[in-house]
C-alpha cells in the first residue's frame, strides 16, 4: 500500500473527521432529524425511567406512601458504513481547496444515502451488520391507520397521538409519491390553489400545523413518520478513518480513497414516534 504524499497535504487524519463527519450533518436526513451523539465508545447506553414515582393526597400527620421510579436502558452498537471514492491521480495531484471537496462530497453523499436508507427503509435482515432503523422498532410504535397521501386529518392525528405522551413531533417525513399527492390537494372543491400554499420565493410551503413535512426516497411507500427529534438519536463514532490508497487502481492511474464510519440509532421512547400507513 502506498499513500500519495500530495493527498495528505489535505486529506491527513486531522481532517478526516470533518471531510466526512460535516458534509453527513447536512446531506443525511437521518441525521437532521434525530440527535447526533458523538461518542468513543464501541456501545452508548441511553438510560430511561419507564414510571415515575408516585404522589397522592395524604392527609396531615398521616404517613406518605413511598415509591419509586422504575428504570432501563436503550443499548445502541454504532455498526460500520463504509464508502469509497476514487479519483484519477491528475487530481489526486491538485491540492486545492476543491480537491478536497470532491472527495469529501462523493464519500458523504454515499454514506449519507446508506443512513438514510438504515434509518428509514426496510426492517434489516442482520441487526449485527446493519442497524436497525424505524421499520425495525415494528409495533413498538404508534400506529394510525391511514393513507398519507389522502389528506392531513392523519398528521392531525399524529399530533395529538404525540401530545398524549408528552412529546412534540419535530418533523414529518414522507417518500416523493406521498409528497407530491400531498401537494396537489386544494383548498376546497373546485379550487385551483394548493391546499400547502405558496410563497413568491420558496414554492409550495411544506409544513403542517407548522411541523416541517420533509422528504426522503429512503422512506417505505404508502408510509409517513411523525418524529419527535427529543427521543430519536443516531450515534457515530469519533474515530471516522479515511484511506488513501493507489495499489488497488494501479493499472488505470487511479486512486482510491475509503471512508469508515460506525454509526447506529438509539430510540428512547419509541411509542412517541407515530407511524401513518394504511391498514393492509
Amino acid at each position: 500500500m502506498a499513500n500519495s504524499s500530495t493527498l495528505k497535504t489535505f486529506l491527513g487524519t486531522t481532517e478526516a473527521g470533518p471531510l466526512i463527519i460535516k458534509p453527513l450533518e447536512r446531506d443525511s436526513l437521518a441525521l437532521n432529524v434525530s440527535t447526533p451523539i458523538y461518542t468513543e465508545a464501541g456501545t452508548f447506553r441511553f438510560p430511561r425511567i419507564t414510571s415515575d414515582p408516585s404522589a397522592a393526597w395524604t392527609a396531615e400527620n398521616a404517613e406518605i406512601t413511598v415509591s419509586e421510579a422504575a428504570g432501563d436502558e436503550v443499548v445502541v452498537i454504532p455498526r460500520k458504513l463504509a464508502g469509497l471514492a476514487v479519483i484519477s491521480n491528475e487530481l489526486a495531484a491538485d491540492t486545492s481547496p476543491a480537491a478536497q471537496d470532491v472527495i469529501g462530497r462523493g464519500l458523504s453523499r454515499d454514506i449519507a444515502r446508506k443512513i438514510d436508507a438504515a434509518f428509514f427503509g426496510t426492517k434489516p435482515a442482520n441487526t449485527t451488520l446493519q442497524p436497525g432503523g424505524l421499520e425495525y422498532l415494528a409495533a413498538a410504535v404508534t400506529a394510525i391507520a391511514a393513507d398519507p397521501a389522502a389528506g392531513l386529518d392523519a398528521y392531525i392525528d399524529a399530533l395529538a397521538a404525540a401530545e398524549d405522551f408528552g412529546v412534540s413531533l419535530s418533523a414529518f417525513v414522507v417518500n416523493p409519491a406521498t409528497a407530491s399527492a400531498l401537494a396537489k390537494l386544494k383548498t376546497g372543491t373546485g379550487s385551483s390553489l394548493p391546499l400547502f400554499g405558496t410563497g413568491a420565493t420558496n414554492g409550495i410551503e411544506r409544513n403542517i400545523l407548522g411541523v416541517p413535512l420533509l422528504v426522503s426516497p429512503s422512506v417505505v411507500a404508502g408510509t409517513a413518520w411523525g418524529i419527535p427529534k427529543d427521543r430519536v438519536f443516531s450515534v457515530i463514532r469519533n474515530d471516522v478513518s479515511v484511506v488513501v490508497d493507489k495499489s488497488a487502481y494501479f493499472s488505470t492511474d487511479q486512486t482510491g480513497v475509503r471512508a469508515v464510519l460506525r454509526a447506529a440509532f438509539g430510540f428512547v421512547q419509541p411509542e412517541a414516534i407515530i407511524k401513518i400507513k394504511a391498514a393492509a
